[in-house]
């Protein structure tokens, strides 16, 4: 601890628990399921167009359970709304250079967009037939413009919450660059780790099932080396891993990757569950890597 910057402990805790923790993984969930469910639209087949309906299902509940969640959390949550409208004025209230306004702003827009999808994925399986659902989606037009803006804001939200850490001054958080890097690359892995779970208990088999756990599997080692470009980024302060934090972080790596990575180059080992044994240990490994990187840092 002694060769860490000074300045990275001398800042107060600002007590997030398990409300944030949870706050990160679905945060991550609303913002990968629905970016993954805009490149099924433009790049798989039209048998896939289901399996991209369940990016939708996912993304809007989930942003919404996510909001709820960092509302909750604050000290005066029906104040929610300061963070978006000056309380003197009532006029909106943006500023570029705070990571706190910017990320309320891409949470707000995001849900929005989130919503309309939900909608739309919705129309189109005829859940309601009051709306028309290629008004809505790829490939018509308003569709597209409303996938590709969406799915940027989707990829914000998805990093936004390393971003967030990273402002913080607090140890492990302020001391790497690259918390959003690595959360980005967590939130494509579990949110498509969900849609294969999804896919396969409503016995969905498209093509591009098979394509996402082929993807998902190399997102995964891409996890791996971003986790092990932060910890060498780190430096000194990477020892305050050296404690039961960082005993569950490696049992994170070992569940969450590296067995996942075995079923998918083993298929034969589990049969019919080695898909959703592997996709449910990578949503397990995904929400534990939060939590360590979460509490490690609060435990300072």
């Amino acid at each position: 601890m002694n060769g860490a910057p000074s300045s990275t402990y001398f800042t107060a805790s600002p007590d997030w628990e398990w409300l944030i923790v949870f706050y990160f993984f679905f945060g991550g969930l609303a913002g990968g399921s629905y970016f993954l469910a805009v490149l099924l639209d433009f790049f798989g087949r039209p048998e896939d167009r289901p399996l991209a309906r369940l990016g939708y299902y996912i993304s809007f509940p989930c942003i919404l359970i996510s909001g709820i969640l960092l509302t909750i959390d604050l000290n005066r949550p029906l104040r929610f709304w300061h963070m978006l409208v000056e309380p003197n004025t009532f006029q909106p209230m943006f500023k570029y250079w705070s990571p706190m306004s910017l990320g309320s702003w891409a949470l707000l827009l995001f849900g929005l967009f989130s919503f309309i999808a939900f909608l739309g994925a919705l129309a189109e399986s005829r859940r309601i037939r009051w709306l028309e659902p290629r008004s809505l989606r790829p490939p018509g037009a308003v569709g597209s413009v409303l996938a590709v803006i969406g799915g940027l804001l989707g990829f914000y939200v998805a990093g936004y919450t390393g971003v967030l850490l990273a402002v913080t001054n607090r140890p492990i958080w302020s001391d790497t660059p690259l918390l959003g890097l690595l959360f980005v690359v967590s939130a494509a892995s579990i949110s498509a780790a969900l849609m294969i779970l999804w896919a396969d208990r409503s016995r969905w088999h498209a093509p591009g099932l098979l394509a996402l756990h082929r993807m998902d599997a190399w997102v995964v080692v891409l996890e791996i080396l971003v986790l092990i470009a932060v910890i060498i980024s780190l430096g000194a302060v990477g020892r305050a891993w050296l404690n039961w934090w960082g005993v569950l972080l490696l049992i994170t790596v070992l569940i969450g990757m590296i067995i996942p990575l075995v079923l998918y180059w083993r298929r034969g080992w589990l049969g019919d569950l080695n898909l959703t044994t592997s996709a449910a240990l990578v949503l397990i490994g995904g929400f534990l890597l939060r939590l360590v990187i979460v509490f490690s840092s609060e435990a300072i």
